[in-house]
């Protein structure tokens, strides 16, 4: 995990890819709703990443916690929406026999949108 926040501040930090449409409308959303306990970051704005870093946390949604923890995916969008007066709506996604569906289906999306979103962008050009 890239090394951000330390020493790790008082509140969690969600990592989002600000060009991807998709993304950027659920954070609009998020940001709507959300307690001054979560911050909302676009990758894009992050300086301090490596290409590495800053590839993998393009590929997946990262959360970083006030503790220094962090979640990746599916956990991630729950904890963040858990900010929310509304989150209780994400808590199905991590059921138990709910859950392991649920991170095929976000990592086969995921792959998908970053191979359109990057590599269909470096053939074209």
């Amino acid at each position: 995990m890239p090394l951000l926040a330390e020493p790790y501040p008082a509140f969690s930090t969600l990592y989002y890819d600000g060009r991807c449409p998709l993304c950027a409308h659920e954070m609009r959303w998020l940001a709507r709703y959300k307690s001054a306990d979560l911050q909302l970051a676009d990758i894009h704005s992050v300086i301090n990443l490596s290409d590495e870093e800053r590839e993998a946390m393009l590929r997946r949604l990262h959360l970083q916690t006030e503790s220094g923890e962090w979640l990746l995916g599916v956990d991630a969008n729950v904890k963040a929406w858990s900010y929310t007066p509304i989150g209780f709506l994400w808590k199905p996604l991590r059921w138990k026999w709910f859950a392991p569906l649920v991170d095929r289906l976000y990592a086969r999306w995921a792959d998908r949108r970053y191979r359109c979103s990057y590599t269909c962008q470096l053939k074209e050009s």
